[in-house]
């Protein structure tokens, strides 16, 4: 891979109502003709998302979204979209006409991003055809800076795009594996190559844990699982970590000594984007489903469902195993995370690294601020597997929260 990762860049999200240039800001912003611009209200339908250099500020991707104000059925579903888009977002630049005044839509609007706490800057646009001296008054009631620009005759464009770059949020140093390992380490990463797996590639998480063990100066060891047990046998000294695929975690464990270190891909994507110690906490619901109890499988990754497919296959049929349990059972997949899961007795998402940490972070807080048991796919298979605590290990913080659990037993 020699580019950024989509689920890795900054995402900025292009709102407004239909017509009033958010397709032209984009072009402007990034000196090139991306979004498609016509004087046709509506011609963004839904939320495109274009990945790009904005210099010098670097990879990030832009989110063009359909008008907040649209029409009809479809309309709403369009809207719909953009309200998701924004909760995938990290920052925001609100577009208004400016010869119009604040319309309930883009008031709702500001309500919203003040809500999932998005910071935004607002883009008078137009002002070539005049500014609505009411339009700059209603601005005063809200916090974010506004600025007055025209695209079509690219005027205030450039001051903008400064000054929104040096007030984008800053990603904060994360890391996915890199602080459990250091220089001489050897890390052993066990690859399993199925069906499921692209053709002359591996998936993000493996290839993001290999990269973090380069850099730190580690020894890397990737092998599938088959040939694990003799590439242990090869090595003079045990390895300081081992990290596998959550599929092949039984036969794994069974392979490596119980004094190594030993986690998955999904469990460190869940310490990367999610809350491990939530989703450690969520196991108490496992034990406590009753029959016809329901259950969300979120599934981030939009790939074809195969016949073993491990989140519309696999989880399900392990589960009802664990449980005993008539298990009424609900798959999304992609972005289509239900706008409301308040109906649900557990959520099992996967690691999420196809979407940002934004996203991800959204979809936790919903369920937290329902009380809805949320559990990701690593930390339920290790669990259902018998690996747990020992894939949690490595983790002070989840560790602390299994400790807890046992006070009051599972």
């Amino acid at each position: 891979m020699n580019k950024v990762a989509n689920s890795e860049r900054l995402h900025i999200a292009i709102v407004g109502k239909r017509n009033v240039g958010k397709s032209s800001l984009i072009n402007s912003l990034l000196g090139q003709d991306l979004a498609i611009v016509s004087e046709v209200a509506g011609t963004t339908t839904d939320p495109v998302k274009k990945a790009a250099e904005l210099l010098p500020f670097g990879p990030v991707v832009i989110v063009d979204t359909a008008g907040i104000d649209d029409k009809g059925e479809l309309g709403q579903k369009r809207i719909s979209k953009t309200v998701n888009a924004l909760s995938s977002a990290d920052f925001a630049i609100v577009v208004l006409d400016g010869r119009d005044r604040l319309s309930d839509k883009e008031r709702e609007l500001f309500s919203y991003l003040e809500k999932i706490s998005i910071d935004y800057i607002i883009a008078v646009n137009k002002i070539e055809l005049g500014v609505n001296p009411q339009l700059l008054e209603e601005l005063k009631e809200y916090k974010a800076l506004h600025f007055e620009i025209s695209c079509k005759e690219n005027i205030g464009t450039d001051s903008m795009k400064w000054k929104m770059i040096s007030i984008l949020p800053q990603e904060q140093e994360r890391t996915i594996a890199g602080d459990l390992i250091g220089k001489g380490d050897v890390i052993v990463l066990v690859v399993p190559i199925d069906t499921g797996a692209p053709k002359g590639r591996i998936i993000l998480p493996q290839v993001q844990t290999l990269r973090e063990s380069l850099d730190e100066d580690a020894i890397s060891v990737v092998v599938k699982e088959r040939e694990l047990r003799g590439a242990l046998s090869h090595l003079k000294v045990l390895p300081d970590l081992v990290v596998t695929d959550s599929q092949a975690i039984k036969s794994v464990m069974e392979d490596v000594p119980e004094e190594v270190p030993l986690t998955t891909f999904s469990i460190l994507m869940a310490r990367y984007k999610g809350d491990l110690p939530l989703f450690v906490e969520g196991l108490n619901k496992v034990e406590e489903l009753k029959d016809s109890n329901k259950v969300l499988v979120a599934e981030a990754c939009t790939h074809h469902a195969r016949e073993d497919d491990i989140g519309t296959v696999k989880i399900p049929g392990w589960l009802r195993m664990h449980t005993k349990k008539d298990l009424q059972i609900d798959i999304a997949h992609g972005h289509d995370f239900p706008n409301d899961v308040s109906n649900y007795d557990l959520i099992v998402h996967c690691g999420g690294c196809m979407i940002t940490r934004k996203a991800m972070q959204s979809r936790v807080n919903q369920a937290k601020m329902l009380n809805i048991p949320i559990v990701n796919y690593g930390v339920l298979i290790s669990y259902m597997h018998g690996a747990i605590p020992r894939t949690i290990q490595p983790f002070d913080e989840a560790m602390a929260q299994w400790d807890r659990m046992q006070l009051q037993p599972l």
